[in-house]
């Protein structure tokens, strides 16, 4: 499985971190400050420069500092998530402050208060990192990508891994059917449909159906919803914020909803037949969803038509192949006893999944 996997995460500070670090004597920046903070829900730790406390400055999630603060924490230890904030659109010195202090962020308000509120609440809720975020896509209709992503969420939730399952596609009968839980109680994405703000990673992954140990996020038994690409930002950036892996079926059609969910992902498993019909279907699909996902590689299907194996797949497509999906016999008769795609640890689709997790895992560090 070829390729490597590298989403931008920023690791957690000692365990779970607490409110961030205000150093300004700027009393108008201050209460902004304060406002945004409180609107995150978190109480924050004030200093008018350097904390005198010591390890105060190494070990907050988070370190504001005002305009007027950068001459006094210059020369202070250099760290992460340190953040240079103002209010003067037009400070022609302000890079060369964030330089001075090594800022990763400069932050004027009020442009940037919705973004800053977000990082805050992150914060709040004790979440150190990203999930790795997976998506999955048939090259055509009945590919078997839907089969593959579930498999993938139950095999990373068997091996322990914090696992959110998103139901990407309106019209696939429901994740939460193919993992035989579509009685059981939990939101689903109506309830998300006109979402628009930020929303709580924590309040999101329990609200949700938990099935074979992972949360499912799929659709209602009633008419379709339109998820509008404000509503698909925000459900997506909540769980991803929970760390873990998540995991989301797409359609083959890319619309601005569709687009968003492309734009948040690490990486793209296009599901492919080993057809001349269905490698010409998944040309178009790659070429869709490729202009918005740079990652996207290709998980070939036999049986083959003659002449072709997985690897003429992959270069016809001109994608890097990621391997061979392995063709599981008694699938549909374990799914009618409960057992889920790759709920089988010994199977052939657990196995290939498990190995997938194996290595993305690995390239990211996490155990």
């Amino acid at each position: 499985m070829p390729g490597s996997v590298t989403p931008d995460r920023t690791p957690a500070v000692d365990g779970r971190p607490g409110g961030p670090l205000i150093l300004t004597e700027d009393a108008a920046l201050l209460d902004d400050l304060l406002r945004l903070c409180a609107a995150a829900g978190v109480e924050p730790e004030v200093h008018h420069g350097a904390p005198e406390r010591r390890g105060s400055w190494e070990s907050a999630p988070l370190v504001l500092v005002g305009d007027d603060a950068a001459v006094r924490v210059r020369g202070h230890t250099r760290r992460s998530g340190v953040y240079l904030v103002g209010k003067d659109q037009d400070d022609p010195d302000v890079w060369q402050r964030a330089v001075e202090i090594g800022a990763d962020h400069v932050l004027r308000l009020p442009d940037a208060e919705n973004w800053l509120v977000e990082r805050i609440a992150d914060v709040v809720e004790g979440l150190g990192g990203l999930a790795l975020t997976v998506g999955v896509i048939g090259g055509r209709g009945g590919a078997g990508a839907s089969t593959l992503a579930c498999a993938l969420a139950v095999t990373a939730a068997r091996s322990g891994q914090r696992t959110v399952l998103v139901d990407g596609d309106p019209l696939g009968g429901g994740l939460d059917v193919l993992l035989g839980g579509e009685q059981t109680e939990g939101r689903r994405w109506p309830d998300f449909a006109y979402s628009k703000g930020r929303v709580g990673g924590s309040a999101l992954e329990e609200s949700l159906p938990e099935l074979h140990g992972l949360r499912v996020l799929s659709w209602g038994r009633t008419d379709a919803v339109v998820i509008a690409p404000e509503a698909m930002r925000a459900v997506l950036a909540a769980a991803r914020r929970g760390g873990g892996v998540v995991v989301v079926d797409l359609p083959r059609r890319v619309d601005e909803g569709v687009a968003e969910a492309l734009a948040q992902l690490d990486l793209g498993l296009l599901v492919v037949p080993g057809e001349l019909r269905a490698v010409a279907a998944a040309a178009r699909v790659a070429s869709m969803a490729g202009m918005v996902l740079p990652d996207l590689r290709a998980v070939v299907r036999g049986p083959y038509a003659s002449g072709l194996d997985e690897e003429w797949v992959a270069h016809a497509l001109d994608l890097p192949l990621l391997g061979e999906l392995p063709v599981e016999d008694g699938l549909l008769e374990a799914q009618s006893r409960g057992t889920p795609p790759g709920g089988r640890p010994r199977g052939p689709l657990a196995r290939f999944c498990s190995a997938f997790w194996d290595q993305a895992l690995a390239e990211e560090g996490v155990s």
